[in-house]
């Protein structure tokens, strides 16, 4: 394993936000109940977002991944035997939210690069969709979903998708490539560009968020067939975080190459606000108006857009893990941490990092991000709310979060 390397900032494809079903469980039970029946479930269905991406890290480090290796080599390991994924490259994090334990039981169908609909990526990679989607032994989430409600009591699905149809993996790609290639003297932005404004024209998010209720009605469909009326069950609707800061907010210049070298977050000033001003509130009003048109009765939101500040890649506020402490365990190193991953490399290859974890939720996000829905999830009686830091050090295990 490579203990050092080189922080340059990625140029190729990010995996931003791959059948079988993922039996990754909090104390589950030995043998199957069934609709209203039976320990509570919840189920996580989306994208990575949702799935994990980036659990096994639990902050940044460029001298070594021992300073910051949470979870080790079976991080994303989904199988009944620890032995494996079992859909390639889905990232199922043992971190992942959905893991609120309380006498919850829970399960993880989630996929990094998910897509409303079902697709298999350049390299060959499944990704279901929210859809029913069923060739080869490959199924789609909303069938995955209803298979396993059939015979468990599900009580809330959460549910993360939408930012893949807004290809931000790409558009991340343009603001690191525009920012890499052009001098502090004649900035060439992302923003302006028209393989990123495309994506926010009025038709496109139009589109993008019918595509978007659609998949929310698939999910009612599947615990439909599985035998559960629309008000015995939640589907909680989540949004996006930021993962970066508002360009004054950075803790690197953006002369020189600091920002890229060391921080990992290559984004000129003006798309950084640009992306937290215009790219995340456009995506994220999104996600929260195709829940409306979808008619569902039975949603709640889990509003995440803020839950990360103060802790976002590259922020004023925290550090790399080794600028203060030895290792991602000592105590207080959550509170001075980064909870996003920095984007990694093709350097990365000899590394046990992979460049699709770039710019997620890493594991103090996870666990962040898994104490507001477990309040959201409130004893069985889930309701709606803003998630927010609310304190520091670590209430059992998980970073001090309160759900507004």
């Amino acid at each position: 394993m490579r203990t050092s390397r080189p922080r340059v900032l990625a140029l190729g494809v990010l995996g931003l936000l791959t059948a079988g079903l993922s039996v990754l469980t909090v104390g589950a039970p030995a043998h199957a109940d069934g609709p209203g029946v039976g320990t509570p479930w919840v189920v996580s269905v989306g994208d990575s977002y949702i799935s994990g991406e980036a659990g096994r890290w639990a902050g940044n480090s460029n001298a070594s991944e021992s300073y910051v290796d949470a979870l080790g080599p079976t991080a994303y390991y989904d199988n009944a035997t620890n032995t494996g994924e079992q859909i390639t490259r889905c990232h199922r994090s043992k971190a992942a939210e959905v893991f609120i334990g309380g006498g919850v039981n829970s399960l993880n169908l989630a996929c990094s690069g998910a897509k409303t609909s079902t697709f298999t990526d350049s390299s060959g990679n499944f990704k279901p969709g929210l859809d029913f989607y069923n060739s080869g032994g490959n199924q789609g989430q909303a069938l995955m979903l209803q298979g396993f409600a059939a015979t468990h009591n599900v009580k809330m699905v959460a549910v993360s998708i939408g930012g893949n149809d807004f290809n931000f993996a790409s558009i991340v790609q343009s603001c690191v490539t525009d920012f890499l290639t052009s001098p502090t003297w004649w900035k060439n932005y992302c923003n302006d560009d028209s393989s990123v404004t495309s994506n926010f024209t009025a038709a496109n998010v139009a589109a993008v968020r019918a595509r978007i209720s659609t998949a929310y009605q698939n999910v009612r469909t599947a615990m439909r067939n599985a035998g559960y009326a629309d008000n015995a069950w939640t589907l909680m609707v989540q949004n996006y975080e930021s993962p970066i800061p508002n360009g004054s907010a950075f803790r690197y210049s953006e002369s020189g190459y600091t920002r890229q070298n060391t921080g990992g977050c290559g984004f000129w000033n003006n798309d950084a606000t640009w992306a937290n001003n215009t790219a995340l509130p456009t995506i994220d009003n999104t996600v929260f108006g195709a829940a409306t048109d979808s008619g569902l009765t039975n949603v709640r939101t889990l509003n995440l857009a803020g839950a990360f500040n103060g802790h976002r890649l590259c922020e004023n506020t925290d550090n790399l893990v080794e600028a203060n402490y030895s290792s991602w365990r000592a105590p207080g190193a959550v509170d001075k941490s980064e909870w996003i991953d920095q984007i990694r490399t093709a350097s990365t290859a000899t590394s046990d990092y992979y460049i699709q974890e770039s710019l997620h939720p890493n594991y103090w996000g996870e666990l962040a991000v898994r104490s507001c829905l477990r309040q959201a999830w409130n004893a069985g009686a889930p309701r709606s709310g803003t998630c927010t830091t609310s304190g520091t050090g670590l209430v059992n295990g998980e970073p001090r979060m309160a759900l507004n």
